[in-house]
């Protein structure tokens, strides 16, 4: 087999033609700054929150400048400091346990199991062993864990939780919107995520006290009253005087341009299943290739796709990889001993204290991870699951 896949693994849909008359309102009027808004005007940013927070079933929403901004202010509004430890994912993006860093706290991993999921078992022994009363859960590349299992955990040790949701905005799991567990939850809209401003954040909360916090932190001043989606005033009265201003505002332009992306992101995540399932159909059987199975329970968006290949020596790995290269198809992997593009480990991250977790290493080891744009056709998506499934057959022979 030697055909070739020519499509781009970075290039996304462009952005819908009401998205672009929307922005090009923006730029007409001039008003970029979220609080710049005319006489009886909302403002994009305040209704892109309001939408955000209804679509969600959070109490408040407030839209920042990046999805890790969104973290870290989580992180601060629930009362993180300096040498704190908090518990997260060892599997992650950097942004994760950067925004832990960023407050001078300390990251405490836990590791991951063959589903790419946080250990349960592992996340008990942590909260035993650390003095950690917050877990920052990553859903990464949108799996999601048994969060029933997790939140009786969390809750019985009284461990705050907030999700990390840049991989499942429109997710569920067990009917529950992803998010809607935790104490808050964080949302990117970066290029590569669910919807499409180049940079920008999304936090949602129902506890009030928490979100101005949240809305003090990212650069309100005395201009609360604005955030149509965020506490009433009363919340704010003392926090004026006491938290500090972290600026970190989304501005009306990006909000503008996510506004149509919200109204259609149900459409387009059945596009990115659908996507998703004629990859996972055409791996399935592929000798020494291990599938990741979705729960029956897990509404998940496929804009992605992991396999493992377990205990391979890492030569055979770079093999699949530079010959799946070789031919259009472009995998990252997780198991490289140097970090290398966007992905990195939590060996890697030495502003971290160093951690043993050897069986999360074997798995780390052997994830292999794929975009999965909707720029690809269902035809596409054929056609790279069987080049990876003609190279790591003839690699796994050798």
């Amino acid at each position: 087999m030697t055909d070739k896949f020519t499509g781009s693994f970075t290039q996304q849909e462009p952005i819908p033609e009401d998205g672009i008359q929307a922005a090009l309102k923006v730029l007409r009027h001039g008003r970029l700054h979220r609080y710049n808004v005319a006489e009886g005007e909302a403002g994009e940013t305040a209704l892109l929150e309001c939408e955000f927070a209804a679509m969600t079933g959070a109490k408040y929403a407030l839209a920042v400048a990046s999805g890790g901004y969104a973290i870290a202010c989580a992180l601060r509004a629930v009362g993180v400091v300096c040498a704190d430890e908090v518990l997260s994912n060892a599997f992650t993006l950097a942004p994760v346990p950067g925004a832990i860093a960023s407050l001078g706290a300390v990251p405490v991993f836990v590791g991951v199991d063959h589903s790419l999921t946080i250990d349960l078992s592992d996340l008990k022994d942590k909260i035993k062993t650390s003095k950690a009363r917050v877990l920052l859960l990553s859903h990464m590349r949108g799996h999601i864990c048994d969060m029933d299992a997790l939140m009786e955990i969390c809750d019985a040790a009284s461990v705050l939780v907030i999700e990390d949701c840049a991989h499942t905005m429109g997710a569920r799991w067990n009917g529950v919107v992803s998010g809607r567990h935790g104490v808050m939850a964080a949302y990117s809209t970066q290029t590569y995520k669910h919807m499409n401003s180049g940079e920008g954040g999304l936090l949602i909360c129902d506890d009030a006290a928490l979100m101005a916090r949240a809305v003090m932190l990212s650069g309100s001043y005395m201009l609360y009253d604005r955030h149509l989606a965020g506490p009433p005033a009363e919340a704010y009265t003392d926090l004026r005087y006491d938290v500090p201003n972290i600026s970190g505002r989304m501005d009306n332009l990006r909000a503008a341009i996510l506004r149509p992306q919200l109204k259609a992101l149900d459409q387009q995540i059945s596009a990115w299943n659908a996507r998703y399932r004629i990859v996972e159909s055409g791996l399935r059987g592929t000798a020494g290739l291990t599938l990741i199975e979705r729960p029956d329970v897990e509404k998940f968006v496929g804009s992605s796709i992991q396999f493992l290949l377990l205990d391979w020596q890492t030569g055979k790995i770079e093999d699949v990889l530079q010959r799946c290269r070789a031919r259009g198809v472009e995998l990252k992997w997780f198991g490289r001993d140097e970090p290398s593009g966007f992905t990195s480990r939590y060996d890697s991250w030495r502003y971290a204290p160093a951690q043993s977790l050897p069986q999360s290493d074997r798995v780390l080891k052997s994830i292999l991870d794929m975009r999965l744009p909707l720029t690809f056709t269902l035809e596409d998506c054929a056609q790279i699951a069987a080049i990876i499934r003609n190279e790591v057959g003839v690699v796994y022979q050798t």
